[in-house]
């Protein structure tokens, strides 16, 4: 039956905590910086509520897993959205069996009561509304109010929050009055060959020697390129053509043919030639074109009142002779 706590006379449905028995490697100096942002070293102290931010796939949530659990603490996740509402992320109503309204606690407020570890996930994909909701939480406040239940809760002292973000194009751009709350900010980067090498063997341990060495190799050449193919993308793509290779077991095909078909399903076209997608890439990033005056949008250049009609008036000068 799911856990219930009562606050100022409401009764709230609590969330349950994930397991989390996931192993970090490699990369120990984030680790250890997130798990000092989370050290209280007085009792006028407070924890800090970091930023962990990176390529996709790069390993920011399983970071801060990690950390939660070398603190040995239950661990809640949020996964943030564009269209998140504060009552999403706080406390949402909801019709019970007995056709009353119950009050269900999300992962962070269930993380909040608790005093265990919250992850919101992905949150430059959330508003700034639901953002302000959370406003006096990543302060000295460290609350929530909750108006849909109409109750204010006060985070257990226990309580730790990491927020990751990835290095794309945000659906929102969070407020500064947030950004100012969430500090510090600690980069997660790609890992080293032998660190990739072991984290692919991590997750499939079933791999052969030969597949893992094709995948590594692709994924260090994309990483020193300076590609956004991530660790994540290659367990996928091994994962998928280890399936491949075992469905034609019967039927003995090259292991690099069947890597390769796998890479063009997983990761696309761009991914067979790495060094022709950075060229192609940079030049397109790198493209000079001349900026257009106003002119331009407004007057046709042949048009007497056009900055550059005495330019144009020569050129068909030349051009009739």
């Amino acid at each position: 039956m799911q856990d219930t706590v009562q606050i100022d006379g409401v009764t709230l449905s609590l969330s349950n905590s994930i397991s989390n028995e996931l192993q970090w490697i490699g990369q120990t100096e984030v680790l250890r910086q997130l798990a000092a942002c989370w050290l209280v070293v007085d009792k006028s102290d407070l924890p800090l509520a970091p930023r962990l931010v990176g390529p996709p796939g790069i390993g920011k949530t399983a970071l801060a897993m990690a950390a939660a659990k070398a603190r040995d603490q239950d661990l809640y996740i949020y996964q943030c959205t564009a269209d998140t509402r504060p009552e999403d992320l706080l406390i949402t109503p909801i019709l019970a069996s007995n056709g009353k309204i119950a009050y269900h606690a999300s992962p962070l407020v269930t993380a909040m009561i608790r005093g265990a570890v919250c992850i919101l996930d992905e949150g430059n994909r959330m508003n700034e509304k639901s953002w302000a909701s959370l406003a006096p939480l990543l302060d000295h406040r460290r609350y929530i109010e909750s108006i849909v239940a109409g109750v204010s809760i006060k985070a257990h002292p226990g309580f730790r929050c990491a927020v990751t973000m990835n290095q794309d194009d945000s659906t929102y751009e969070i407020p500064d009055y947030i950004m100012s709350r969430l500090q510090p900010t600690l980069q997660v980067g790609f890992p080293n060959r032998e660190d990739e090498l072991a984290i692919l063997k991590y997750h499939l341990p079933f791999a052969s020697d030969e597949m893992l060495t094709l995948t590594v190799d692709f994924l260090q050449q994309s990483h020193a390129l300076k590609l956004d193919y991530s660790a994540r993308d290659g367990i996928q793509m091994l994962r998928y053509a280890i399936k491949l290779l075992s469905q034609d077991s019967t039927h003995p095909v090259a292991k690099d043919q069947v890597w390769q078909k796998a890479l063009m399903a997983c990761l696309g076209e761009d991914a067979l030639d790495l060094e022709a997608t950075h060229e192609r890439r940079s030049r397109s990033l790198g493209a000079n074109t001349l900026p257009h005056g106003l002119g331009d949008f407004f007057l046709d250049p042949d048009d007497p009142m056009h900055p550059d009609f005495d330019d144009f008036e020569e050129n068909e000068e030349d051009n009739r002779i």
